[in-house]
């Protein structure tokens, strides 16, 4: 179900008690699962909704409050940048909707961040190495997925036979992808905590700072590379090395030099897991803007030989070794392991960079943002409220007699520890 700016400012004024939004607008986030909207307050706060669209994105909403939760003050504290405050919830159906407190910096398009200042990279290295080197604790803790490298690649085999499943992958893909999942020697990684779904939506930005990030609802232990996806997409190899020099230095263990390879791979695959969403979901937008990549993608592997993601050569391929080919496929020219033009020596410890290829970001299209001022809503008597909970907070009762944790000096919106969670029943109000 689909809600606008201003029936989700109306969802938070349920999710947060005394809210009163005065202005409302669009925000970017992944429109396939998420509505989202960035309010203004009668008190001049800030705030930020975020609706799942279907049952998966609901949940992963929730995995992100238990995330946010397991980061303790600490924590946050020795981290170079800001992530979300829960405010409150609210649950409509068998989706739930998350209030956020609003925090500072503006998103920017991939080519603004390349086009900014080296600061700007350095900060993103410098943000990517923390995320990285967080305690794997916080995973475990919130019973969040881990993988080891042969974990890692065997899921991504099994996603493979997935997406070839749906007959809309170009054969070349299929081949090129398969011999990078079968070169063992790719895989050889040390596991880290890994945001899971880092792209230029999820970093806010205020000059040549990364002030914070959001958009936690993937967090796991698998391979960093996962995280530099977007970087290897944009094409930008200066602003990638100058983000992987600093992402090294900040480190605690060095990067295994063929990080960048795996970030290439994940960038391509990226669109066969969009195709088999929209399959899955029944968006035949989403199936066309998918095979309209993918064939891109291959034509310009054919004619450019790509960005070398296997460290083993890729053999010649014939219609009998790639699935479903009827004719002869046009497969890139063997990648070696050595460095080449554009590319550093991958003997020195540091991940080999690779050169440029067209290669298509997952659409997250977004509408023009429009500033909608709301009418003040007429008063209304406000709920009764109880007294009682620990810490000396306040608990509001429901229709039902149920009382749900209320925002208070310890736990309200400036709270980092995120312990308060308001959920209301909209469907009880």
């Amino acid at each position: 179900m689909r809600r606008n700016a201003i029936e989700l400012a109306a969802v938070a004024t349920a999710a947060v008690p005394g809210l009163t939004p005065t202005a409302v607008s669009s925000a970017p986030d992944d429109p396939a699962d998420f509505d989202s909207a960035l309010l203004l307050d009668s008190e001049g706060k800030r705030w930020r909704v975020r609706s799942p669209r279907h049952a998966e994105a609901s949940a992963r909403l929730e995995t992100e409050f238990l995330v946010l939760r397991a980061f303790a003050p600490a924590i946050r504290a020795e981290l170079p940048f800001l992530m979300p405050t829960v405010a409150g919830s609210v649950r409509l159906g068998s989706l739930s909707t998350f209030v956020y407190s609003h925090l500072g910096g503006s998103t920017r398009s991939v080519e603004e961040l390349t086009a900014g200042p080296d600061a700007l990279a350095r900060e993103i290295g410098v943000a990517l190495a923390a995320i990285h080197d967080l305690p794997r604790a916080i995973v475990s803790n919130a019973d969040l997925p881990s993988y080891t490298p042969n974990e890692f690649r065997q899921r991504r085999l099994n996603e493979l036979d997935q997406a070839a499943t749906t007959g809309k992958i170009p054969p070349s893909l299929l081949l090129r992808w398969e011999h990078a999942l079968e070169d063992v020697s790719l895989w050889r990684f040390n596991p880290s905590v890994v945001h899971g779904d880092l792209h230029e939506d999820n970093l806010l930005v205020e000059g040549s700072r990364v002030t914070a990030v959001t958009g936690w609802t993937d967090l796991r232990i698998g391979d960093p590379a996962d995280d530099f996806a977007w970087l290897v997409a944009s094409n930008e190899q200066d602003f990638v090395n100058a983000v992987l020099d600093a992402y090294t230095a900040g480190r605690r263990d060095k990067p295994d030099k063929h990080l960048l390879r795996r970030a290439a791979l994940s960038a391509e695959f990226a669109l066969a897991q969009y195709l088999v969403k929209g399959i899955a979901a029944g968006d035949a937008t989403m199936v066309a803007e998918a095979e309209e990549m993918l064939s891109t993608l291959a034509s310009d592997i054919a004619e450019h030989g790509g960005q070398p993601i296997s460290v083993e050569p890729l053999p010649s391929a014939s219609p009998a070794t790639v699935p479903g080919a009827a004719a002869p496929v046009a497969v890139e020219p063997a990648a070696g392991a050595g460095a080449g033009p554009g590319l550093r020596a991958a003997d020195d410890g540091v991940p080999a960079a690779v050169p440029p290829v067209t290669v298509f970001p997952v659409p997250a299209v977004q509408p023009a943002v429009h500033v909608t001022p709301i009418p003040a809503p007429a008063p209304a008597t406000p709920p009764a409220r109880t007294e009682g909970g620990a810490g000396g907070g306040s608990s509001t009762g429901t229709a039902n007699g149920t009382k749900t944790g209320a925002p208070d000096a310890q736990g309200g919106p400036d709270d980092t520890s995120t312990a308060a969670l308001t959920i209301v029943d909209a469907n009880k109000n």
